[in-house]
């Protein structure tokens, strides 16, 4: 018999041996597969941004054509060594890191920041041997290649995602630490398949609790002095220290020293969540490894950036979806009564109130009615990111305007007078507002957003606890290349009208 807690974290019966691995595919040649595959397509991806400058730039029934400067090499040669240099900066960089493929917004940002970093090399190559590039040559060929990169990269991702979700190409990992904190790790590997791990084992501190069999569903093999045969043995892809008294830097060392050449990767984890890489830096202390954590900042040049940003996006994205926007007025104006925009009172930055647009997609008079639908609902307040899930005060076209998003647009114009950005925290009402506590007050702190991390992690099909963090740990951590991946899964999910209501 099986006994477990109430949330089936610890088993202190199992119905296998003792030691034995639950039956999953552990078949790891799909790594090198996978990376060959992102390979080719990277290899033809810099063929074409390569390809396409030349042959706009210099006709191909010209003939050679030479760089300008004291050296003077021609372009069909410094195609082929932006080529081969291009390619090599992708490999060496590690971009294909079996660790980082699949993983979205890291992998995509090594490949923006290996490529912004050739394309700044080239510059200095050029100054230092007085070539004379043309720009517009490089202008075409930068773009265009990073672009393409992003697309095969995000098409592979979405293949493995595919697959992960079908139970294969995941990384089998082993589990050393006390059992509570196992069972969290274990529990924070599986929220997510598509991060492709999978814990098939556990290693318990010697003498923790020789009852316990199973954790969250995944056998007790033994203890953390058997961890490296053990984790040779069963073939796991990576080690994963949750965390004990018993294993010191001493043990964990000795550990790392046992996994020498075997392929398998030793991961530490910290207590500390929801902090990006640029927020840490790592700093030996007489040998020791220390890990400073940076404070958040929430104003000076970067924001200045991210205003120019957001400014200049809206500008651009109003003139593109003007057509969009006259139709859209049309439809509300001619199927319902009442006004086209929608106007009402948000908290943002700082706590500051301001009248944010969206089109009207309810009845006029919708916000008197509110008590009716949430007792219809069975709810008896209004909580944090709460819609009622069938609302009958939204009209006929204000369903098709919410479904794909499409009656945020006005706050374009909310953009443009600076009251929100892009992409930040969804701004909310005093109601709402009045509910946060230390954590959600952070998100008041910058601009709310046009869309968010939340929007285009799932929207309305998140619970309140998880988009809120969420909303915490971009305020904490954004970054420019986040806001344009965050713009670029929006416009996605705006099609596809996932998790909205």
């Amino acid at each position: 018999m099986t006994s477990t807690t109430r949330d089936g974290a610890v088993t202190t019966g199992h119905q296998q041996p003792p030691g034995a691995l639950r039956d999953i595919p552990r078949d790891t040649s799909w790594v090198a597969a996978h990376a060959n595959r992102v390979a080719i397509t990277d290899v033809a991806a810099v063929a074409v941004a390569v390809g396409v400058a030349y042959a706009v730039r210099f006709p191909l029934d010209e003939g050679p054509v030479l760089v300008s400067g004291e050296f003077s090499p021609s372009y069909l040669a410094v195609s082929v060594t932006l080529l081969l240099a291009w390619f090599t900066v992708l490999t060496v960089g590690r971009t294909r890191d079996r660790r980082l493929m699949g993983a979205g917004p890291a992998e995509f940002s090594r490949v923006f920041e290996v490529t912004w970093h050739l394309f700044a090399g080239v510059a200095v190559v050029a100054f230092l041997f007085r070539m004379e590039i043309g720009r517009g040559y490089l202008g075409i060929a930068a773009p265009l290649g990073l672009v393409l990169l992003l697309l095969s990269r995000a098409a592979w991702r979405k293949r493995l995602h595919r697959r992960r979700d079908a139970g294969m190409d995941r990384h089998p990992v082993l589990v050393i630490g006390p059992w509570h904190k196992a069972a969290s790790l274990i529990g924070e590997f599986h929220r997510n398949p598509r991060a492709g791990y999978m814990v098939v084992g556990v290693c318990l501190p010697e003498g923790a609790q020789p009852a316990v069999k199973e954790i969250g569903g995944v056998p007790v093999l033994g203890t953390h002095a058997e961890a490296a045969d053990l984790a040779k043995r069963h073939g796991v892809t990576a080690v994963a220290v949750a965390g004990s008294d018993a294993m010191t830097g001493d043990v964990v060392r000795r550990l790392g020293w046992d996994l020498e050449g075997t392929g398998i990767d030793l991961a530490l984890t910290l207590s500390l969540t929801d902090v990006a890489g640029p927020r840490v830096l790592m700093q030996p202390v007489n040998g020791l490894p220390l890990m400073y954590v940076d404070a958040p900042q929430f104003r000076g040049s970067k924001y200045v950036v991210k205003s120019l940003f957001d400014w200049t996006g809206a500008a651009v994205i109003t003139v593109l979806v003007a057509p969009l926007l006259l139709m859209l007025a049309i439809l509300v104006s001619t199927t319902s009564r009442g006004p086209v925009l929608y106007a009402q009172e948000r908290i943002g930055k700082d706590g500051k109130t301001f009248r944010m647009l969206k089109f009207r997609s309810m009845q006029v008079g919708a916000h008197d009615r509110l008590a009716e639908v949430l007792a219809a609902e069975g709810v008896g307040s209004v909580g944090a990111f709460y819609k009622p899930r069938n609302d009958p005060r939204v009209t006929r076209i204000g369903r098709v305007l919410r479904r794909y998003s499409l009656d945020e647009l006005p706050q374009l114009f909310n953009v443009l007078s600076g009251d929100m950005s892009l992409v930040g925290p969804r701004p909310q009402i005093a109601a709402e507002v009045a509910t946060y506590d230390r954590a959600a007050h952070r998100r008041l702190l910058v601009k709310p957003g046009l869309t968010g991390l939340w929007q285009v992690s799932g929207r309305s099909n998140l619970d309140p606890r998880t988009a809120m963090r969420l909303d915490v740990a971009y305020v904490e951590n954004w970054t420019l290349f986040g806001d344009i991946l965050i713009i670029i899964r929006t416009a996605r999910a705006m099609m596809a009208a996932e998790g909205a209501r």
